[in-house]
């Protein structure tokens, strides 16, 4: 980890980005293998950042009929499908619920402007698509000056080529990559 950024989970929102039955159920349509293996992970980070109080964004990714996603992935995930809920694995209660319809959570929506409000200055950021929604999620994080912690072991994709090719871009410029322990340990 770099010496000059130290998360602080007091300055921080966890963003749970797109864990929805579509992609994380082993019934969903779209279903990523390894979300089986970081649904615990998560689910100690959310209770970490309700035990200290702080913001937690569960990403729901619906496509916009008509859409560049849309005809890019040949499906529309509409809002009134059930497989775009969040997974029955987390409450959203814990949370709040954060409509999107880009990889890009800032994108069309007011996100930025709910974290200025709530004085974050860093986000940790886990979920689906590693190479996808988190990375495009983190980039934009960064360049909107916010402190970006990708947990490592709480990100999932459908390629180890993906996954490790995020983590390196990532690293290099916009995120600084963590394990869910380190994350939960600053509570």
């Amino acid at each position: 980890m770099r010496e000059d950024f130290v998360l602080d989970i007091k300055k921080a929102a966890l963003l749970v980005i797109d864990m929805q039955k579509y992609f994380c159920d082993n019934d969903g349509k779209a279903y990523v293998p390894g979300a089986d293996i970081v649904k615990k992970r998560i689910h100690d980070m959310i209770d970490a950042f309700s035990n200290a109080g702080q913001p937690i964004i569960f990403t729901r990714h619906l496509d916009a009929p008509g859409s560049l996603m849309e005809r890019w992935w040949k499906e529309n995930l509409k809002e009134d499908d059930p497989q775009s809920k969040i997974t029955r694995d987390f409450d959203p209660g814990k949370g709040e619920i954060l409509k999107k319809h880009q990889y890009d959570a800032f994108q069309d929506t007011d996100l930025e402007k709910n974290l200025r409000k709530q004085n974050v200055e860093q986000l940790v950021i886990c979920g689906v698509l590693t190479n996808l929604c988190c990375e495009s999620t983190a980039r934009s994080a960064f360049m909107k000056g916010f402190e970006v912690y990708l947990v490592t072991d709480a990100t999932a994709t459908y390629k180890k080529e993906m996954y490790d090719g995020t983590l390196l871009n990532l690293s290099y410029g916009f995120a600084i990559l963590v394990k869910s322990k380190e994350v939960i340990k600053r509570q």
